[in-house]
């Protein structure tokens, strides 16, 4: 793992683990997920842009498109750092009809 952490994380994962005591800042993490370290600036290992986040979480902030209402605030800043040019929903339209047989229904990608 220390070869990792100098590639991957300049040296630097153990000390970000240490400064969060180990727990994900974005949620309580009360299933007790794996953790790791994530980059706020994609390849820039620095202390003060990286932060512990449980695989949970981690996954949101890479992979989603999001439900701003299903997100603590600091998932939501995360998410925007890493996909600023993303489309936010801000709630899910379920009281209004659904498209006709001829409509498309468009969903961002």
């Amino acid at each position: 793992m220390k070869r990792q952490d100098e590639e991957n994380y300049g040296g630097l994962r153990e000390a970000v683990l240490d400064r969060d005591q180990r727990r994900c800042r974005a949620c309580p993490n009360i299933e007790r997920r794996k953790l790791c370290v994530h980059h706020r600036v994609p390849g820039v290992s620095r202390l003060d842009l990286m932060i512990t986040l449980c695989t949970a979480c981690h996954a949101i902030v890479e992979r989603t498109q999001i439900v701003l209402g299903e997100m603590t605030p600091l998932l939501l800043v995360l998410w925007r750092e890493k996909h600023p040019e993303g489309k936010e929903q801000l709630y899910l339209p379920l009281d209004s009809e659904l498209p006709g047989e001829t409509e498309q229904l468009s969903i961002p990608v």
